[in-house]
């Protein structure tokens, strides 16, 4: 008897050893939370893991491109279960969610990719200088993400008078041998960088920070070279302009420090010595530029560099007055006497205060010299 029930149990062991194996082989089919497709349609596979023979079973259309879908457990159970597909362990998910992969072309890259295509040729300039804009506003592009090649141009129209462009595209498929053309018109202007008024702007102003600033204008508005901000900024305008107007290198020049007819502090510099006198500009001048200037106090017409607003420096004795005509005389030194030092006071006072007579002026810039005559004989 217990023979028998051991054989029993023995050949019961020995048909239930095969099934456990296979379950340890057949996986069972399970449902995922979250889903990304490539192509325009959801197969059993995209769903769920270990689909088997039933994987390549369409049972949705895919999202837009780019955009994801949220389905809930329910829904998706019943139409498996319409294509026969049974048996789908769900755990506890409520939702599936299932996003359709895109490749996005911005409005920049396909702007980029126009100025591009028409780089140094039908007249045009480098790519960064060449503003794009598109007939139809293009924001942004999403093409199927099997689309993994780069834009290449095989036919570019453009024409320089109106500046409008007719370009056709090709990008490479990864799923198909043809590749996706894509097609453009619109407008294509080369620019350049420009300093530009704020502000209306008189000639004597000066320029200030928040009176520039940057803009990018059609190359054709600006003839000759373009004035930067940085190297506008302090300076003076040559002529009143209105809010709105690009500067050019030739619009701008140095302030004047210097007006003519304006009062003037004259400035007299020798090793050692420092005089300042009241004058009037005979011209205009920036800093650094050379004028002459009428000192009010000797009536004398001076040649000076403006150093300041307001401010003509005069450097060294370059100024010094007329010399007297010299009087034929027989003159000696003694031998071992030096000739006395010039009087530098007395030249400088000489240059900024009338002088009394001629006989003051030789006294100023001729050395004194003991004189001996010849007795006669």
């Amino acid at each position: 008897m217990i023979r028998t029930t051991l054989a029993t149990i023995s050949a019961l062991l020995a048909l239930a050893l095969p099934a456990a194996a296979a379950d340890d082989f057949i996986a069972s089919p399970t449902l995922r939370a979250s889903v990304t497709v490539t192509s325009d349609v959801v197969r059993v596979g995209d769903l769920i893991d270990n689909a088997g023979s039933a994987a390549l079973i369409p049972v949705y259309r895919s999202p837009d491109l780019g955009t994801t879908g949220t389905l809930t457990v329910a829904q998706v159970l019943s139409v498996l279960r319409a294509k026969q597909v049974i048996g789908v362990m769900t755990g506890d998910l409520k939702e599936v969610q299932v996003t359709r992969l895109a490749r996005t072309l911005a409005n920049k890259d396909l702007e980029t990719a126009v100025a591009s295509a028409l780089e140094r040729r039908f007249g045009l300039g480098d790519a960064a200088n060449i503003t794009v804009t598109f007939d139809r506003g293009v924001a942004e592009m999403r093409l199927d993400a099997s689309n993994s090649g780069t834009l290449q141009p095989v036919a570019t129209r453009y024409d320089a008078r109106s500046g409008r462009f007719d370009i056709a595209f090709e990008i490479a498929n990864d799923s198909n041998p043809t590749p996706t053309k894509l097609r453009f018109t619109g407008t294509a202007i080369e620019t350049v960088e420009v300093a530009v008024l704020t502000r209306d702007i008189e000639r004597l102003d000066l320029l200030k920070s928040s009176d520039v600033t940057l803009e990018r204008r059609p190359k054709a508005e600006v003839t000759g070279e373009p004035a930067s901000r940085d190297r506008s900024i302090g300076m003076q305008l040559r002529r009143p302009m209105r809010a709105g107007t690009p500067l050019r290198a030739a619009d701008i020049v140095k302030p004047d420090f210097v007006v003519r007819d304006q009062n003037v502090t004259i400035i007299y510099q020798v090793p050692g010595l420092y005089l300042t006198s009241r004058g009037k500009a005979i011209e205009s001048g920036a800093e650094g530029d050379t004028v002459s200037v009428l000192n009010v106090q000797s009536k004398r017409t001076l040649t000076g560099v403006v150093t300041g607003r307001g401010q003509v420096t005069i450097q060294g004795a370059s100024q010094s007055a007329p010399m007297a005509p010299a009087v034929e005389q027989t003159s000696s030194l003694k031998r071992d006497e030096a000739p006395a030092p010039v009087d530098t006071a007395a030249l400088v006072r000489n240059l900024v205060q009338a002088p009394a007579s001629p006989a003051q002026i030789a006294q100023a810039q001729i050395p004194q010299a003991r004189v001996s005559q010849a007795q006669a004989k």
